[in-house]
């Protein structure tokens, strides 16, 4: 689903500091900072997970998966194309 360095990037993108995801997502602190050094793809609690990631969503961070189209291939984090507002050129 998303992996430690993911998570990492994803903030990184962001700008933002573990505190502050943990406040996005509704997740603990310590949570956030033990998927973050969890090696690989992060475990836990599905819903957990799930947080995390639609805050990033939210955020406007795209999650990369191993075999989503992509230049050169594998995992990866990338800001979304901000939407045009209708009628915009």
């Amino acid at each position: 689903m998303i992996t430690a360095a993911q998570m990492r990037a994803a903030r990184a993108l962001l700008g933002i500091d573990q505190r502050q995801l943990a406040e996005m997502s509704g997740v603990s602190l310590p949570t956030i900072q033990r998927m973050e050094a969890s090696e690989g793809n992060v475990r836990g609690v599905v819903d957990t997970l799930t947080k995390v990631v639609e805050a990033l969503d939210r955020a406007g961070v795209e999650l990369i998966g191993e075999h989503t189209v992509s230049r050169e291939g594998g995992r990866g984090v990338r800001l979304k194309q901000a939407k045009r507002p209708p009628g915009s050129a």
